[in-house]
C-alpha cells in the first residue's frame, strides 16, 4: 500500500505532544484528518502541522477513503465507544492507554477486534522505551534468575491533575492515579516478565487530599486549573497486593502524598540478581560475582518511545502482523485495575483464577 492515511481524534496534550509530531516524522504517513469537539482545537492543528482537514465529529470520518487508521487520543469515557466504532468501519486504531474505563469495556474492545479483524493497539508506550526492552532483555536470559517479587512505586508530593476536572471525575476518566500513572507501571511489569497472568488481587484505593477542593494546597497542577465546584470522586493514592502466576507484585502510588519525594521506579527482584528502573530513565543492576557485591548502570542510546510506538503501529497497518500492545495484552492489565477497585470497594482480596 501507499502512505498510511491517519486521522487524529481528539487533539489535546498527548496527540500534541506524541502521535502527531511521531507520525509527521514517518515517511508512510499522511494525516488526513484532525477532529476534536472543540472546532477552534482541531483547527489550530491544520495551521500548526501544515496538514490534513479539520472536523468535529468523529463520524464524519468513518466511511471515509481518506482514512486507514486512527490514534484515539480523547477523554477515557470514550475510547471504547470511538475505537470499536473505527474497528467496524475497518480501520485500524491506536488507542491511547487507559484501554478503557472498565475491565468490561476493556473486554468488549478486545471482541470487537476479534471480529472485526482489524488492529486495535494501545498507547501503553513504555512497550517501546529501549530501557525497559533492555530489562525484558535481561529477564528473559535468566539474567536476573528467578524474578519473584516486582515492587512499583509511582508516588508525587501533592500533584492531582486538573483538580475538580476530567482527570478527576470518575464517570469521565474511570479512576485517578492508578488509572492514570499505575497503568503504565503495571504494563512495563506485565511486559517484561511476559505478561503472566493474575491470581489474586487485594487492594485499597483512597480519595483523601483532594476531598476540599478550595483548601487543597498543591505544589503542581498539570492539567489544571482547579475547577472550584468541580467534581472529585476518583483515588489520589492506592496500594495493593497481586499475585500472578510468575512474580507477586506490590504497588504503592499516589498523586499526592503529604511526603515531599517523588518516587517513580519499579524494582525487579530476582534470586540472582536485581534492576531498579528509574521511570522515564536509566536502571541499575545489583548482582554478584566472585563473593562481590556488583552494582552497574550501564550507558546505551535511547531512541524516542512514542516514535517507537507509532511507527510499529504504521508497520502493522502496512505489513500485519503481532504487537506487543495489542488489545489481547492490555486487557490483563485492565483486569488488575479493576480488580484493586473491586477490592477496595468490596474490603477483600479478589480472586481471579
Amino acid at each position: 500500500m501507499g502512505k498510511v492515511k491517519v486521522a487524529v481524534i481528539g487533539c489535546g496534550t498527548i496527540a500534541n505532544n506524541a502521535h502527531i509530531p511521531a507520525y509527521q516524522k514517518n515517511p508512510d504517513v499522511e494525516i488526513t484528518f484532525f477532529c476534536d469537539i472543540i472546532p477552534e482545537r482541531a483547527q489550530a492543528a491544520v495551521e500548526r502541522y501544515g496538514c490534513g482537514k479539520a472536523v468535529t465529529d468523529y463520524r464524519e470520518l468513518l466511511d471515509s477513503r481518506e482514512v486507514d487508521a486512527v490514534s484515539v487520543c480523547t477523554p477515557n469515557h470514550v475510547h471504547a465507544e470511538i475505537a470499536m466504532a473505527f474497528l467496524k468501519a475497518g480501520k485500524d486504531v491506536l488507542c491511547e492507554k487507559p484501554a478503557a474505563r472498565t475491565y468490561a469495556e476493556a473486554l468488549k474492545m478486545q471482541k470487537c477486534q476479534e471480529e472485526t479483524g482489524r488492529i486495535l493497539t494501545i498507547g501503553v508506550c513504555n512497550r517501546f522505551n529501549t530501557a525497559v526492552n533492555r530489562i525484558k532483555k535481561a529477564i528473559d536470559s535468566g539474567e536476573l534468575g528467578e524474578v519473584f517479587h516486582v515492587y512499583i512505586s509511582f508516588r508525587s508530593h501533592r500533584s492531582i491533575p486538573g483538580l475538580g476536572g476530567a482527570f478527576t471525575t470518575k464517570a469521565i476518566a474511570g479512576g485517578g492515579a492508578l488509572i492514570d500513572w499505575g497503568v503504565h507501571f503495571l504494563d512495563i511489569v506485565m511486559y517484561c516478565c511476559g505478561d503472566p497472568r493474575p491470581r489474586t488481587v487485594s487492594g485499597q484505593a483512597f480519595s483523601r487530599l483532594g476531598k476540599n477542593i478550595d483548601e487543597y494546597t498543591y505544589v503542581d497542577m498539570w492539567a489544571g486549573p482547579p475547577v472550584k465546584d468541580g467534581i472529585y470522586d476518583v483515588d489520589d493514592s492506592v496500594t495493593a497486593v497481586i499475585r500472578t502466576e510468575g512474580p507477586v507484585i506490590t504497588v504503592h502510588g499516589a498523586w499526592a502524598q503529604n511526603i515531599g519525594k517523588d518516587e517513580m521506579y519499579i524494582d525487579f527482584m530476582g534470586d540472582k540478581a536485581g534492576i531498579r528502573l528509574q521511570y522515564g530513565g536509566n536502571y541499575t543492576m545489583y548482582s554478584t560475582k566472585d563473593g562481590a557485591l556488583i552494582e552497574s548502570t550501564p550507558s546505551y542510546v535511547s531512541t524516542n518511545h512514542y516514535e517507537n510506538e507509532i511507527n510499529a503501529f504504521v508497520d502493522l497497518v502496512q505489513n500485519g502482523g503481532d504487537s506487543p500492545a495489542s488489545i489481547h495484552k492490555a486487557v490483563i492489565t485492565s483486569q488488575i485495575m479493576q480488580a484493586i477497585y473491586d477490592s477496595s470497594d468490596a474490603g477483600r482480596e479478589i480472586v481471579l483464577v
